[in-house]
C-alpha cells in the first residue's frame, strides 16, 4: 500500500461557525456536529473565529481511492503508530483517509510504516 506524505502544516481548530471561512485550500477538513464545528486546515489559514487550535500537524494519506468493503486499512497503520508511541488524527473522505501526526513525528512515523512495509508514492 503507498502513502503520500504532505509539506502543509496544518491546525486542528474549533471555530465559533462557519460564517466566513475559506474552504478552498487544499488539506481543508470542516465537521459540524450538534456539539461544535471542527476544521482542519493550513497553519497559515486559521480563521480569526478559531476558539480553540492544535497547532503542529502533517498529514500522510493512503494512496488510491479505497473501496468501502475494506476492512482494517485504518487499524493496521494506527497499530503500527501505537507500537511506535505515536498519536494520530484521522480524517476520512470519500476517497480515502489522511493520518495526521505531529510535526516532530513525521519523520518515525514514516520509518515505522515503511519498516511494516508501506511504500512511499
Amino acid at each position: 500500500m503507498k502513502l503520500k506524505a504532505f509539506d502543509e502544516n496544518l491546525t486542528i481548530c474549533k471555530v465559533a461557525g462557519i460564517e466566513g471561512l475559506d474552504l478552498s485550500r487544499e488539506l481543508t477538513f470542516l465537521c459540524v456536529t450538534d456539539e461544535e464545528v471542527s476544521l482542519v486546515c493550513p497553519t497559515a489559514y486559521t480563521p480569526e473565529n478559531a476558539v480553540a487550535r492544535e497547532d503542529g500537524w502533517k498529514a500522510f494519506r493512503i494512496e488510491g481511492m479505497l473501496d468501502f468493503s475494506l476492512k482494517g486499512i485504518l487499524a493496521r497503520i494506527s497499530s503500527v503508530l501505537a507500537e511506535a508511541e505515536i498519536g494520530i488524527f484521522v480524517v476520512s473522505t470519500f476517497n480515502t483517509d489522511y493520518v495526521l501526526v505531529k510535526s516532530d513525528d513525521l519523520q518515525p512515523t514514516l520509518d515505522a510504516l515503511a519498516r511494516a512495509g508501506y511504500k512511499m508514492a
